[in-house]
């Protein structure tokens, strides 16, 4: 995948080297050491030039990142893919619940990675996934994709810097009081398990859920949460705590009478994107398994 960056230098700025500039742009040590690898991947003026030189107001300077390989043991599989925004740096997909995010032993060949290698392969490009927020198999919703290194790194810091905003609707059985809340209890590993999660005061990273009822229908409610930190099944650990659990979750609720997989969709996530500097929005309907609960559109 190539992306082409070109940047005019201020005129207040002091003479800088180029690689502290591009530091300061988010550019990270393995991409600037990937760089200094190509010969023809950092011009001033037109003219290629070495990392230590120096930039001077009014330079224009130009980026050329270049990535040939594609991610390693990925299978590019013609799977549906529903792909709610794409540009240079970044996808936005709506991923169908019951669909792993990246391979695994027992997902080798039906994933949202294998599709994305599809897609990419049927344009002859190469493609290294790189996925900023890893839903769950069975949660369902917007998921990003990074296109490059750059827009990766600097993603994730945002994520890091709670400069991504996610919203999630959930379907629990009955009514919540209060209506609204804040969970703020830290998450670890349960004991004797590899997959399941639990509440650790003493060993746990912070994880903080805010939740509000949206609507009640059908002896259910269900809820708008926002996380400030993406812990490994977060939502569904930090609902149980309060006594309201989602419903359909094999792991931590199997109940199963209104629906087979836990309800929880990634309803839309918000940010600054990384290299334009626009503000980026993108919402996923919630999907029909959740609409025959309650029906809700936004």
């Amino acid at each position: 995948m190539n992306r082409t960056l070109t940047y005019t230098i201020p005129e207040q700025l002091l003479p800088i080297k180029i690689e502290h500039f591009l530091r300061t742009k988010g550019y990270s040590r393995q991409l600037i050491v990937n760089l200094k690898k190509d010969p023809d991947s950092v011009l001033i003026n037109g003219n290629p030039r070495y990392m230590n030189e120096r930039l001077h107001s009014g330079d224009e300077l130009t980026i050329h990142i270049r990535e040939t390989e594609s991610s390693e043991k990925i299978l590019p599989v013609c799977l549906p893919l529903d792909i709610l925004y794409e540009d240079e740096d970044l996808l936005a997909v709506n991923k169908p619940a019951g669909m792993p995010i990246h391979p695994s032993i027992n997902n080798y060949d039906n994933t949202l990675a294998n599709a994305l290698a599809y897609y990419f392969s049927r344009q002859n490009k190469p493609f290294i996934f790189r996925c900023t927020n890893r839903l769950d198999r069975d949660t369902s919703g917007v998921t990003i994709i990074s296109k490059n290194l750059l827009c990766s790194g600097i993603l994730a810091s945002m994520v890091m810097n709670q400069h991504v905003h996610r919203q999630y609707l959930a379907i629990v059985r009955g009514s919540l009081f209060p209506e609204s809340g804040t969970i703020n209890a830290p998450l670890g590993r349960k004991p004797g398990s590899i997959i399941e999660r639990t509440i650790d005061y003493e060993h746990g990273e912070p994880a903080v859920t805010h939740y509000q009822v949206v609507k009640k229908e059908n002896g259910h409610s269900l809820l708008s949460l926002y996380l400030e930190t993406g812990r490994t099944h977060q939502i569904r650990i930090h609902m149980k705590s309060i006594g309201s659990p989602l419903i359909g979750d094999y792991l931590y609720n199997p109940d199963m009478e209104w629906i087979h997989r836990q309800a929880l969709h990634s309803h839309k996530m918000s940010f600054i994107h990384p290299i334009t500097g626009k503000y980026m929005e993108f919402i996923a309907p919630m999907p029909e398994d959740m609409q025959r609960i309650i029906s809700y559109s936004i």
